[in-house]
């Protein structure tokens, strides 16, 4: 494999890209001058055996309805056993969308209007935006921190359930903190969901995404494989390999039960993979996709390196130690400025495009998220304008 040239400056203004051509609209800032670092994809190509899977359709020319999964589905038990020590049967695999329709899918499936859904907060905000529009209840566990890392705080929560509760949404790792959690923690999990007779949804959409040094992902199945019976593992390969246009993801359910229910469920509402998706996943997940992966960590972690160091020098600014994703989790406490003149600051004043923080729930005042899965450059040129617009600290 040649190596990945991820300090290429790739225009993607006019491709219909949600993260340049819509952050006028969204953040008011001019993308032909602005640093895009909002929503989470990532301004890289993916592999080259993406790029030519897609290639070698367009080769072919017939885009009919596919059919025969055995690629995909070997591809993706072969990354889960080689990557994170998984072992996947291919009937597990169930195939949504993407991740935010495989979640509302499970929703749908297996709770009613008017039921809680437990979110440890803050966290990924297309959970509890899927929750709301079906008409359940957003139940909010406010996550705390220890030694300035999210961590989560049973003592508090255990007497903020009704009972109404059916079902709890864990982000494994989490965005936006970036916390990997530790086996124990993930048996904490699943030992609260089986005292609250919760089905336990897992996104692991983050999970190649680990910074390099520390503490591995675990795969919630293998830490706590007692709770099989009220377990659905999400992953996908958009966010590792920036194939997000691709709407593809999988949730795997090992237990036949649950597995029976969210197929009929997929069945009523007509869900199939589309032909793109099912050749680009088989076409990452390989050999050459983990040598990919390899390098995109390398980078990405000086990537956080270089943005943590510029960030943390204006006083009043901590940025989140960054375990896993690419996503800068920025505490602006410390300036005692309100979350408008922060957003004003960002926006106006440094001409970046960042994900509001009080958007993640509770705990997410005074925060905001910025995307480092960009050229160095750009995120070198973020932290000077960063320096630049809170200049009266210093």
């Amino acid at each position: 494999m040649s190596t990945p040239n991820f300090d290429e400056d790739i225009d993607r203004l006019g491709t219909q890209c949600s993260k340049w051509d819509d952050m006028q609209a969204i953040y008011g800032v001019d993308p032909r001058t602005g640093i895009s670092m909002w929503v989470a994809d990532m301004d890289f190509r993916p592999p080259a055996a993406v790029q030519k899977s897609v290639e070698d359709m367009a080769a072919h020319g017939v885009y009919g309805y596919p059919g025969a999964h055995g690629p995909y589905l070997d591809a993706i038990r072969w990354w889960m056993k080689n990557r994170h020590d998984w072992e996947v049967q291919p009937e597990w695999i169930l195939t949504a969308h993407g991740l935010v329709n495989g979640t509302a899918l499970c929703v749908d499936a297996f709770t009613q209007p008017g039921d809680g859904v437990v979110l440890m907060t803050p966290v990924y905000h297309a959970f509890a935006r899927v929750v709301r529009a079906a008409g359940r209840e957003v139940v909010e566990l406010p996550l705390t921190q220890k030694d300035g890392l999210y961590a989560m705080d049973w003592d508090r929560w255990e007497g903020m359930l009704t009972g109404k509760e059916k079902m709890l949404i864990l982000c494994s790792p989490h965005n936006p903190g970036g916390r990997v959690w530790t086996p124990e923690e993930l048996r904490e999990v699943a030992a609260f969901c089986e005292r609250h007779n919760l089905l336990l949804i897992s996104d692991e959409i983050h999970h190649d995404l680990v910074m390099p040094g520390g503490q591995g992902h675990t795969v919630l199945a293998n830490a706590a494989p007692e709770v099989r019976n009220r377990l659905i593992t999400l992953t996908a390969a958009t966010k590792t390999f920036n194939i997000a246009g691709a709407h593809i993801g999988n949730m795997i359910v090992s237990d036949p039960d649950l597995r029976k229910k969210l197929t009929q469920k997929m069945a009523a509402m007509g869900i199939s993979p589309g032909l793109f998706g099912l050749n680009m996943v088989a076409a990452a997940y390989s050999p050459e996709g983990a040598e990919w992966v390899d390098a995109l960590v390398a980078y990405l972690d000086g990537n956080r390196q270089i943005f943590d160091a510029a960030v943390n020098a204006i006083p009043g600014l901590r940025s989140m130690p960054l375990q896993s994703t690419y996503l800068a989790w920025v505490d602006f406490s410390g300036t005692g400025m309100d979350q408008a003149e922060i957003e004003r600051r960002i926006a106006q004043g440094a001409g970046i495009a960042a994900n509001h923080g009080p958007t993640f729930g509770e705990g997410g005042q005074q925060f905001m998220r910025f995307n480092l899965a960009t050229p160095r450059a750009r995120v070198e040129e973020a932290g000077r304008r960063l320096t630049a617009a809170f200049s009266d600290l210093q």
